[in-house]
């Protein structure tokens, strides 16, 4: 395997943002499984999303853990993300503020970064 950049990389980056997505959906999913196992007595939906779930939150705890360490996040940030997949929805948050672009490979800037977007002690236009 050939060195990637800092962060892991951009593939490493993509399938975290991807494992973080579905594990969120996943959470979502087997809540309701639940409630339909105890609410109408069917135990099927839990039976195949548990262990889908489990899979999930073990790698998106994985990936967090390597990009907390390859790209020098801070504590609080990699606690928080490590706490946000306990959370039904929280992996969204994760995955829409601390997973794209650059935002995962830097380690506690979570501001938006973009075309449209400039820091406001920014100057509109260069002085030469």
């Amino acid at each position: 395997m050939t060195d990637q950049a800092p962060h892991g990389g951009s593939r490493v980056l993509t399938a975290a943002r991807a494992v973080s997505f579905a594990e969120a959906t996943s959470f979502l999913l087997l809540l309701i499984a639940t409630g339909i196992k105890y609410g109408a007595d069917h135990p099927q939906g839990v039976k195949i999303l548990g262990p889908i779930h489990g899979t999930l939150f073990l790698a998106y705890c994985a990936l967090i853990g390597y990009l907390a360490f390859a790209g020098r996040w801070s504590r609080r940030r990699t606690v928080l993300a490590l706490i946000a997949s306990v959370l039904p929805v929280a992996p969204f948050f994760v995955e829409r503020h601390w997973l794209r672009g650059d935002a995962g490979a830097s380690g506690g800037a979570t501001t938006p970064t973009g075309p449209g977007h400039r820091p406001v002690s920014q100057p509109t236009a260069r002085r030469s």
